[in-house]
Formats: structure tokens, C-alpha cells, sequence
């Protein structure tokens, strides 16, 4: 691994790349120039870079135009893809953040602005550590590539899965993926996510007969419809999980009725759950499962339902093998840390690229304070995550 010194160029180029890339107001899906940054130096060390646009070039919102970035140097297996995303959510109230979220600022150690831990710096520990991988091996094995979208904070509907397609379609194969989001919970590297659980999502509606409270035999209560159903969703046991995921677990996030009258019985009630869902559940398995669960209690009922469904991704996972293996060890050399294999949190990106074959994992700065106001990251950690990132390479390309 590299020496002091290096350590010490790591940081401040890293530290460099991070501020560049945080002054620009990237929310979600613009990119605002990051990609064109990143372009111009991968270009310098051999990568060819090709922008992807996808959505409508003159709207706004889900389908707003979105830039994306493939760079690859190398034209031979294994395909090392660096993923991530250049764009943020938004600051809120930036009168309630201790810096403005788009000025880079140094203090108490820390790098504060909006996507400094999700995920600038992990971008930026990519580059560096990929310039200088190249700078010292020139003519090592394989190909390095880097994957980088604008639409990863938003609806991910014209990013990386975008990508993926045009990528599949070419016959272009990812062998193994590095995403750079903030992985790490009490200190750098202690935790690698080597899988994540699936996501369904689903809108209730259930239609009764809007009438007044005090003749409930002339109406029908979609909210007293809906509670005996809603229960057994709730109590409801899907499955026990496994080894490396928790069992599925149901929330129930938003529940909407009534008119704003005390005295008025309303027609309708909408509900949106989710499920996390492992590896021992199906997508289909939830859906029957649910449908079955309303069907019962709506058997005899005046009232009706109807369930909208919305798969946002599939479970994966990347089993302890080479690109865990090559993380691990590149985290011990640096931090001297025994990383611990995780499938927690929410979904990733890597959701779009696990299903073509490719071996996934997140490893990034820590996640404390991702999406919060005052977002931050320990200016200590960019040199070493992007030693880290550089000892992958190392591990998976050089003989």
C-alpha cells in the first residue's frame, strides 16, 4: 500500500476534488457540471468517457432530462465500476444549516456541505484513487470504469438503470461494482454492504359511501373497512429471513380520509405501505399474500379496494468471494479495521446493476449525517478512503 507521503497527497487531492464538486448546487436530477469535471480527468488518465442522456430535454421533475457518465479505460476482463451519483437532495431552509450548504467549509475537522457524505467524497476518492492506480500501472489487467448519474436522489428512472440497459444491450459486462455510498456507521470501513433488502411499494385505496355520522346506515365507512385488514397486514409474519438478511418487515407510512367535518362519514381512504423484503420472500409471494388478507376482511363488505404496486428494486446479494475479499483486505492495510458484511438500510443503485451478473458492494464514508441539515464528513477519512478505493484496484488487477 502506499507510503506516509502518499497518504498525505491522497488527502489533499481528494480534500481538492470534494470542494470542486460540492460548490456546485447539484440537486436532483442536475448534475450542474460535476460530470464534465470528472470527464475532463478521467480523459487525462486514458478513460473514455461517454455522456448518456435519457428522460425529455424541456421538463421538469420525473421526467426531466438526465446526464449520465460511463468512462472505461480498458477494453478486457475484469470490468472494475466505480458507481455513484452527483446529485443531492435538497438543502431545506439553508438559514438552518451552521455553513451554507453550498459553500464547501473546513472546521472542527470536518468537511461540511450538502453531499458531502452522500456522495461527493466517495466520487472523489474514486478519481483520485484511480488516477493514481493508473499513474503506477499503466499497463495493469482488465478494465476500470466508472458509472456516475444525476438521477439517483430522484425517481431513478433515467440513471443508472438507463445505463445498465444501454450497457446490456451492447453486450458490455460490469465484472465487479464499487458504489461509493456513505457505508460506514462509527468509523471508516467498519462496515462493507454486501447486499440490500427489496423494496415494494403499494397505494391502498378504498372506496366506500360518503353520508352523514349520524346515518351510517345510508353511507359505508371506508376507515372502519380498511382497520380489520390494516391489523392483520400490520401483525402479519412473512418470513424469518436468513444469514445475511433480516426478516421482511411492512410499514405503513401515510393514511389519508375524511373531509375536514367532524360530521360527515367519507368516501374514501388511501394508505401507502412498503415492504424491505429478503432473499426468502418474493416480490409475487407479498402481493398474493396481501391481496389474500383484504380479500377476507372485504368479502361480505359495501365498501371496495383497490392496491396500486410499485417494485423499486430486488434483493441482492454479493456472497463473500473475490470483491469482498479484495475490500476487506484493502480496509485492514489502511485502517487496520476488520470490516463486518452488512445488508441493512435502504436501497442503492446497485439494485439496477446486481441483476446482470455483477458482484456488488457499498463501501463509503460514514452515514451519520446523510440528508441531514449541517451534512458532513471527517476531513481524515477522504485520504484513506481513496487509498482504499486505489488498494482495491490493486488487489483485483495486478497479478
Amino acid at each position: 500500500m502506499s507510503s506516509e507521503n502518499n497518504s498525505t497527497t491522497h488527502q489533499q487531492e481528494t480534500l481538492d476534488l470534494s470542494i470542486a464538486l460540492l460548490e456546485r448546487p447539484s440537486v436532483t436530477p442536475d448534475d450542474d457540471g460535476c460530470q464534465d469535471m470528472l470527464s475532463e480527468r478521467l480523459a487525462q488518465a486514458g478513460f473514455d468517457c461517454e455522456f448518456m442522456y435519457f428522460g425529455d430535454r424541456d421538463k421538469t421533475g420525473e421526467h426531466a432530462e438526465v446526464k449520465n457518465l460511463w468512462a472505461r479505460r480498458g477494453t478486457t476482463d475484469p470490468v472494475i465500476c466505480f458507481a455513484g451519483h452527483t446529485d443531492v437532495v435538497p438543502t431545506g431552509d439553508e438559514n438552518n444549516w451552521t455553513y451554507p450548504p453550498f459553500t464547501p467549509t473546513i472546521a472542527d475537522g470536518y468537511l461540511w456541505a450538502r453531499g458531502a457524505a452522500d456522495m461527493k467524497t466517495g466520487i472523489a476518492a474514486f478519481t483520485v484513487a484511480a488516477e493514481r492506480f493508473v499513474a503506477n500501472h499503466p499497463k495493469h489487467n482488465g478494465s476500470i470504469a466508472f458509472l456516475i448519474t444525476s438521477d439517483e436522489e430522484g425517481p431513478s428512472i433515467n440513471g443508472t438503470v438507463k445505463v445498465i440497459e444501454t450497457l446490456e444491450a451492447r453486450q458490455e459486462k460490469i465484472t465487479y461494482c464499487l458504489v461509493g455510498e456513505p457505508s460506514s456507521t462509527d468509523t471508516l470501513g467498519d462496515i462493507i454492504k454486501n447486499g440490500r433488502r427489496g423494496s415494494l411499494g403499494a397505494e391502498l385505496v378504498v372506496l366506500g359511501k360518503q353520508g352523514h355520522v349520524a346515518y351510517p346506515h345510508l353511507a359505508c365507512n371506508p376507515i372502519h373497512a380498511a382497520m380489520a385488514a390494516l391489523a392483520e397486514l400490520t401483525a402479519a409474519k412473512w418470513d424469518n429471513g436468513n444469514e445475511y438478511f433480516p426478516a421482511t418487515s411492512l410499514q405503513i407510512s401515510n393514511i389519508f380520509s375524511g373531509t375536514g367535518a367532524t360530521n360527515v362519514i367519507p368516501e374514501t381512504l388511501d394508505a401507502v405501505f412498503n415492504f424491505r423484503f429478503s432473499t426468502e420472500t418474493t416480490e409475487d409471494e407479498l402481493r398474493e399474500k396481501t391481496h389474500a388478507i383484504f380479500d377476507k376482511h372485504f368479502k361480505d363488505s359495501k365498501a371496495s379496494y383497490m392496491i396500486h404496486w410499485k417494485l423499486s428494486g430486488q434483493p441482492f446479494l454479493t456472497p463473500e468471494g473475490k470483491l469482498v475479499s479484495a475490500c476487506q483486505q484493502a480496509i485492514k492495510a489502511v485502517t487496520d479495521i476488520d470490516a463486518t458484511l452488512s445488508t441493512s438500510g435502504g436501497t442503492s443503485d446497485g439494485r439496477f446493476i446486481a441483476p446482470t451478473g455483477a458482484q456488488v458492494v457499498e463501501l463509503g464514508v460514514r452515514n451519520a449525517t446523510i440528508h441531514q441539515v449541517d451534512e458532513k464528513v471527517e476531513i481524515d477519512d477522504l485520504g484513506k478512503l481513496a487509498q482504499i478505493y486505489e488498494g482495491i484496484l490493486e488487489n483485483l488487477l495486478l497479478d
